[in-house]
């Protein structure tokens, strides 16, 4: 059940603070805990209660345990320093975290966005050449160092570049040209860039459609309706759990937690696209009783009906040791089980 009416409702789905949106915060964090390993918020507080939240930049703050056992949080913004315990800042945990941090994806698989950055130069450069890294221009005889600085400075302004590719060679006195061009597929330019890109979707768990690079996988199709529910199941449910539980465990009150109070991501959002997969959901749990009209018509914004909040199952649906029995429970009506 919703609890539109809980104090930390409007915190948590509307606006966490003055100056942001919950979809700024939350990205914002989001980001953190994949970029850094750790996402940070300050949690203000009016006596338990909480009433803000405001982000923080993980490069600025620092973590340490007190001989006490309990974390210290300390951090510089706009000209000011905080210390605080772990009940002043939301700590959500990247993979792998102790409880000092998580592993920052951006430190632990440096080698393959290091070796991306490299060969993404190294193809600027070959393409800032027109594709013609060199070749060897031939005379009958030795040239004078005048003739040697006037042909190689004539060779650049009219033939270097991309956009000069094409153009038309005049050579005379016996002078040759031989081409020394090593394409891109010799020099597996652009398969080391393809690996690129999916090693770093690996690095993230994202596939690789997903940021529009489809040479390996299917562009239609139930392959990537797999390919998405895959990832909702693999990764986003994964990430988004680490946020239900530090919320739950950090901002939730004792009492709300003994309460049956939790803090859930829905999903549901994600079918939107599909009109014929939300349809078959929502018949689904409407005739096996486990969702009402009015919970459906809330997840598509439209408003309650009058006796939509009742659940409702089709009549047929007895238990297996009250079938063949009749309304009254004697034995089954003539022409009928």
């Amino acid at each position: 059940m919703l609890a539109s009416d809980h104090p930390l409702f409007r915190i948590i789905h509307d606006s966490p603070n003055a100056e942001q949106t919950a979809l700024d915060f939350w990205e914002f964090l989001s980001a953190s805990v994949d970029l850094r390993g750790n996402g940070f918020a300050r949690v203000e507080r009016s006596g338990q209660r909480v009433i803000a939240m405001t982000p923080i930049s993980p490069d600025f703050m620092q973590v340490r345990r007190l001989s006490s056992g309990d974390l210290e949080y300390r951090w510089s913004e706009d000209g000011r320093s905080y210390v605080t315990n772990q009940d002043g800042v939301l700590h959500i945990r990247g993979f792998g975290g102790s409880a000092l941090g998580g592993l920052s994806t951006l430190a632990f698989a440096r080698n393959s966005f290091g070796l991306a950055q490299a060969i993404d130069r190294a193809a600027g450069a070959t393409f800032a050449n027109g594709l013609r890294p060199s070749g060897a221009l031939t005379f009958e005889k030795f040239l004078t160092e005048t003739q040697r600085s006037v042909v190689e400075q004539k060779l650049i302004e009219k033939f270097a570049g991309a956009l000069n590719a094409g153009r038309p060679f005049v050579l005379e006195g016996g002078s040759k040209w031989e081409q020394l061009t090593i394409n891109p597929e010799d020099a597996q330019m652009l398969e080391s860039r393809g690996f690129s890109v999916e090693e770093v979707c690996r690095w993230f768990g994202v596939p690789p459609f997903m940021i529009g690079h489809t040479e390996k996988t299917t562009s239609w199709g139930t392959g990537l309706e797999q390919q998405v529910l895959a990832f909702v199941k693999f990764t986003l449910r994964r990430r988004l759990k680490r946020i239900e539980m530090a919320v739950g465990k950090q901002i939730l009150s004792p009492f709300d937690r003994a309460n049956g109070v939790t803090v859930e991501f829905n999903l549901e959002g994600l079918l939107r696209g599909d009109s014929a997969a939300r349809s078959a959901f929502y018949t689904a749990m409407l005739n096996a009783g486990v969702m009402t009209i009015n919970e459906v018509r809330r997840l598509e914004n439209l408003p309650p009906v009058e006796g939509g909040d009742v659940p409702r199952m089709q009549m047929q649906n007895v238990p297996i040791t009250q079938a063949g029995i009749g309304h009254n429970g004697g034995p089954p009506l003539e022409g009928k089980p």
